[in-house]
């Protein structure tokens, strides 16, 4: 049996002001206050959406 990899991400800027796409991946992505920590499949999807928001999360 295999262990899914998870990643863990943090938003750490506000998505206020930013393109309504890109604030539609951060509420995706299950963020919703700033520093609200979410933890995910690692899968090219996500990491995807990760590289979209790039400059308002980061991995932790």
């Amino acid at each position: 049996m295999t262990t899914q990899q998870t990643v863990k991400i943090q938003l750490v800027r506000s998505p206020i002001g930013t393109k309504e796409s890109h604030r539609a991946t951060v509420r995706g992505l299950g963020l919703r206050k700033l520093n609200s920590i979410s933890e995910l499949q690692d899968t090219p999807e996500v990491r995807g959406m990760i590289n979209k928001i790039s400059y308002l999360v980061k991995i932790v």
